[in-house]
């Protein structure tokens, strides 16, 4: 076997000399002076304008956007295919209001706080920033989300991520605790529910039980580090962790505490959920375990066997995502994934496995189980539960089928 040959330092000073002389040899229609001159990239500031704005934009190469359901722009949906992490930029967060966004200067705003209490009081938007602040990095949810494919209205194969569950999102709030303003006025331990309304034109009012006020109900004016913006609830809205969207009121006036809840219109004719023997759940707040694969998902095509990666978004309103499991073969077998810190409570956690696509057809699906031991259950576990005529609270394990050409399609429930 022949020994390998050795290596001076004169050789590889000699092969680094030949290689930067090689570099400076002029090509075709360059004379050597030109060669010669080292290139200087252009001055940015002439060539992409000024270096600070007031404003920041993406990269004309990145254009995630909402899109809305119709065109009368009620809401509109979060990418969720298009973000990486857990925190929702706040011009992608999702948005659903009933009647319009109100403009509200904040020099008038004010919140008042009566009822079942020892002090009516009202407070400015300098008062509530007086008070200690907390912040929190929590998800929120229409509780309609999902319900498009849970009813399978018309082609639900050629759906991206954000069309089939885009009313998610999660973000950093900032504000006052409402057990801080609760304790301010004076609440009566005879005090059991409080109203939350607000001054859009639909004057959006729900009852919440005032367990939930001393645990983390939050006055939030603060998102992301910026105050709300207006289809948030500019300058202030109640933000309720783990509760579906629509009680966390926005544009906030007033709360009212009293010892039975209000009944309004909100909880009775709407945001209740009917079920197959005639009844109805009613103030089914809370949001149930769920996942969402959100890569490959359609439009994605595969380009040919071999290693990828799964990964998605999976959250609760009861806590904290204890674990996600995902199937590669339609439901018969179960893997655990791979959960991304931070993990916290109320929150989006990411997660990822590592898939190998022989280039056959097959279904991948992802599961969530939260730390109180629920689990995402099938299609037809839910729908024995809940009816076909159900309107909220859509958490079915979903699936995407992987096609022998490697387009990826949504394959509804299962």
């Amino acid at each position: 076997m022949d020994r390998p040959k050795s290596i001076s330092r004169r050789r590889v000073l000699a092969a680094g000399t030949a290689g930067i002389v090689g570099a400076a040899l002029p090509i075709a229609g360059q004379s050597p002076d030109q060669a010669a001159r080292p290139k200087v990239p252009a001055d940015p500031t002439k060539v992409q304008g000024p270096l600070a704005t007031d404003v920041g934009n993406r990269s004309p190469f990145e254009r995630p956007k909402r899109v809305s359901f119709s065109d009368r722009r009620t809401s509109s949906l979060s990418p969720l295919q298009d973000l990486d992490g857990i925190i929702t930029p706040s011009d992608l967060h999702f948005e659903r209001h009933h009647a319009g966004v109100p403009t509200i200067d904040p020099k008038q705003y004010s919140l008042l706080i009566h009822g079942m209490v020892d002090r009516p009081l009202v407070f400015t938007l300098d008062d509530l920033r007086r008070f200690p602040g907390k912040s929190m990095i929590r998800m929120i949810e229409c509780s309609g989300n999902g319900g498009r494919v849970y009813r399978r209205e018309g082609n639900i194969t050629d759906l991206t991520p954000q069309q089939i569950d885009g009313l998610t999102s999660t973000s950093e709030w900032t504000g006052v605790p409402l057990a801080t303003l609760l304790r301010e006025a004076g609440v009566s331990p005879k005090a059991t529910w409080f109203l939350a309304e607000g001054m859009d034109a639909a004057v959006m009012t729900r009852s919440i039980p005032i367990a939930k006020a001393w645990d983390d109900a939050l006055i939030a004016y603060g998102q992301n580090g910026e105050s709300l913006r207006p289809e948030q609830g500019y300058p202030v809205r109640l933000f309720l962790p783990g509760v579906e969207g629509n009680a966390s009121i926005k544009w906030l006036r007033r709360i009212e505490l009293a010892d039975q809840p209000f009944m309004t219109r909100e909880e009775t004719a709407k945001y209740t959920d009917p079920l197959p023997d005639g009844t109805a759940r009613i103030f089914s707040l809370d949001m149930d375990a769920k996942s969402l694969i959100t890569e490959p998902a359609f439009p994605d095509k595969l380009t040919g066997p071999g290693w990828w990666e799964i990964r998605g978004i999976a959250w609760t309103g009861r806590g904290k995502i204890a674990r996600v499991e995902i199937s590669t073969d339609g439901g018969k077998t179960w893997q655990h994934a791979k959960l991304d810190e931070p993990v916290l409570p109320k929150c989006h956690t990411r997660f990822r496995f590592p898939f190998e696509w022989k280039g056959g057809e097959t279904i991948i699906a992802s599961r969530a189980t939260d730390e109180t031991g629920y689990s995402q259950p099938t299609y037809d576990v839910l729908l024995a539960a809940r009816g076909p005529s159900t309107a909220y609270h859509f958490n079915n394990i979903r699936g995407w089928k992987i096609h022998a050409d490697g387009t990826v399609k949504f394959a509804g429930g299962l």
